[in-house]
């Protein structure tokens, strides 16, 4: 299946899942515990975080052992925000890394020509406060493999994401671009079925919606948010 399929295939392996099925990632990963958990109960996605302001942030070595532990047929995704050639170069040759989330300013010729230079699925965030912000997710649809639909964060933010925002998900309701997308931004296990029900999309990202705190994950509402958004599909 090719890298903008509606449904990539990130590795062969136990882990099938029938294409009607929310495809859920599980970001921000930091402990073997979780990062079990969250293959445990279903996800198709996991994602490590290369950003040394981020409370999720991972060195290089120590992330590595972590992506090495996940099975095929889940997808590991390393997010950078605005890294450099150099910083991507160190974190590819050290792990086998499925995709590549591009979390900053990236304009759509440094998504394409990343995109290129390493042979990997592309995921571009993009913030979404209003509708003025939806012309960027066709832009960046047409040079990226995937895009991340989150919330726009606030002007004095540190964090591109991960800051526990929602926004009107009415501004995404059944909206299609030119490449798949994945819906993000101040989902938790309370709130993950309305927001697919309301917006019909078929992929959702969590990170600070399954901690305790900033950049503790907790293994029961892992489990408790893939749990809802597949409720969402079988109610």
């Amino acid at each position: 299946m090719s890298a903008r399929s509606a449904w990539p295939d990130c590795g062969e392996g136990p882990l099938e899942r029938n294409i009607n099925d929310i495809r859920v990632k599980i970001c921000g990963l930091r402990e073997p515990e979780h990062v079990a958990s969250a293959v445990a109960a279903g996800a198709a996605y996991l994602g490590f975080v290369f950003f040394p302001k981020s409370p999720r942030h991972l060195d290089v070595p120590i992330a590595a052992p972590l992506a090495l532990s996940v099975p095929p047929g889940v997808a590991k995704v390393a997010l950078t925000v605005d890294a450099t050639d150099d910083e991507l170069d160190s974190i590819t040759a050290a792990m086998p890394i499925d995709m590549l989330q591009l979390h900053g300013r990236e304009s759509p010729a440094r998504v394409a020509e990343i995109r290129a230079r390493y042979g990997l699925p592309v995921m571009k965030a993009v913030g979404v406060a209003g509708p003025e912000d939806l012309a960027a997710l066709d832009s960046y649809g047409r040079v990226a493999d995937q895009l991340l639909v989150d919330a726009k964060p606030p002007k004095d933010a540190v964090l591109p994401g991960g800051n526990g925002l929602a926004f009107d998900w009415r501004l995404v309701e059944r909206k299609y671009w030119p490449c798949p997308w994945m819906l993000a931004g101040g989902l938790t296990p309370f709130n993950v079925a309305e927001a697919i029900r309301l917006t019909g999309a078929r992929q959702v990202d969590v990170s600070s919606g399954v901690e305790t705190a900033p950049g503790r994950k907790d293994s029961n509402l892992i489990r408790a948010f893939i749990a809802a958004a597949r409720g969402a599909v079988a109610a």
